[in-house]
C-alpha cells in the first residue's frame, strides 16, 4: 500500500494531490511517506516550505516498485484463477478400466473449460489410492467395490456415485451355453478364470457361488482383464468379469445369468475439505462419462 501512495506522490508531486486520488487524508498519505523513509533508512522527500521535491532515491524506488506491483497484480491474477479453479493442477488417481474406459471422454470435456488445469494421473486399485488420498497426495479418486463384499470408505472422505455395472459372463466360441440364459447353479461343473484369490471381485464370485451351493474350481488367475480374456478364448476356462471392462471381441461369446445379481459400484472418493475448486469440474466431467458408458452398456446388453 505504501509503494502505490508513494508512487501516487510522485506522479502528483503533492502529498494533498495523492491523497486526493487515493481517497485518503493528506495526513495518512505523510504518515505513509515517513513510515516507508523509517523502513528504507533514506529520505524520499526534501521539504520546504513550498512543497516537496522527491529524492533521486525516491524515483528509484518508484520505478523499482511499479515492478513490484505489475508482478503481484500478476500473482494476484493467477491467485484468483486458482481459487475459481480455472488454472492449477489436479492429482487423480484411477484404477485400469476407469482409465480406459471412463477417463478418455471425462477428460476431453473437463480440458475444454480448464483448458489451463494440468492433470496427473496416477494409477492402482482402491487399497493403494485412498491411503494417497487420506494423505493428501491425491485431489480425486476412481475407486470400486463389488456387492457381497464388505466395505466401508474412510469418514475423512467423501463419495460420488458414478455407475453400476453387471458382470458379465464370457464363454470360449462355440460352448454349449453361448447366448443362453441360464442359472448360475448351471455353472458348478465348469472350470473358470478368475481374477486373484484376495481381490473384492474373486470373493464376490465365489460367495454368489457359495450361494448356490458350490465352489468355483478355479484354474487360472490375473488382474489383467485382457489376459482372463485371452484365456477364456483358448477354451482354458470361463470368467466374469465387470461390464465396463468387456469389450467384443473374436473367440468370446456371452451368456446371461439370470440370478448373478452381484454388481460393481464404482465412486469417486475425494477429501471434504479439499480447497482445490477445479475437482468438482473433474467429478462433473466424469458424471458425464459415466452416464454415457451406461448408456453404451444398456444397448450392448440389449443387442
Amino acid at each position: 500500500m505504501h509503494l502505490r501512495t508513494l508512487i501516487a506522490v510522485l506522479r502528483t508531486g503533492s502529498f494533498a494531490e495523492a491523497a486526493r486520488r487515493l481517497g485518503y487524508t493528506g495526513s495518512a498519505v505523510s504518515q505513509q511517506m515517513a513510515s516507508l523513509e523509517r523502513a528504507a533508512k533514506v529520505s524520499l522527500f526534501e521539504r520546504d516550505a513550498h512543497g516537496i521535491r522527491p529524492t533521486p532515491t525516491a524515483d528509484f524506488l518508484a520505478q523499482r516498485a511499479q515492478e513490484v506491483l505489475a508482478a503481484f497484480g500478476e500473482f494476484e491474477d493467477e491467485v484468483q484463477a486458482m481459487s475459481e479453479g480455472s488454472v492449477g493442477r489436479v492429482r487423480l488417481g484411477s484404477f485400469p478400466t476407469a482409465s480406459q474406459q471412463l477417463l478418455p471422454l471425462a477428460l476431453s470435456v473437463f480440458v475444454q473449460s480448464h483448458e489451463n488445469v494440468e492433470i496427473e494421473l496416477d494409477e492402482g486399485e482402491p487399497e493403494k489410492l485412498v491411503p494417497l488420498l487420506i494423505d493428501r497426495d491425491l485431489d480425486l479418486a476412481l475407486v470400486y467395490h463389488y456387492d457381497l463384499v464388505p466395505h466401508a470408505w474412510p469418514k475423512a472422505l467423501r463419495s460420488t456415485k458414478l455407475l453400476s455395472e453387471e458382470l458379465v459372463l464370457l464363454l470360449p466360441a462355440g460352448h454349449s451355453m453361448a447366448g443362453s440364459d441360464i442359472s448360475l447353479a448351471e455353472l458348478k461343473s465348469e472350470t473358470w478364470v478368475s481374477t486373484g484369490i484376495r481381490t473384492s471381485g474373486a470373493r464376490s464370485l465365489r460367495r454368489a457361488c457359495a450361494a448356490e451351493g458350490f465352489e468355483p474350481v478355479v484354474k487360472f488367475r490375473s488382474d489383467d482383464y485382457d489376459v482372463i480374456r485371452g484365456f477364456v478364448r483358448s477354451g482354458l476356462g470361463i470368467g466374469v468379469i465387470p461390464a465396463l471392462a468387456h469389450v467384443g471381441s473374436d473367440g468370446i461369446a456371452t451368456a446371461t445369468v439370470r440370478d448373478l445379481a452381484v454388481r460393481r459400484h464404482v465412486v469417486a472418493l475425494y477429501p471434504p475439505t479439499s480447497v482445490n475448486p477445479a475437482v468438482q469440474g473433474a467429478i462433473s466431467a466424469l458424471k458425464g462419462s459415466s452416464a454415457a458408458a451406461a448408456d453404451r452398456m444398456e444397448h450392448v446388453s440389449v443387442g
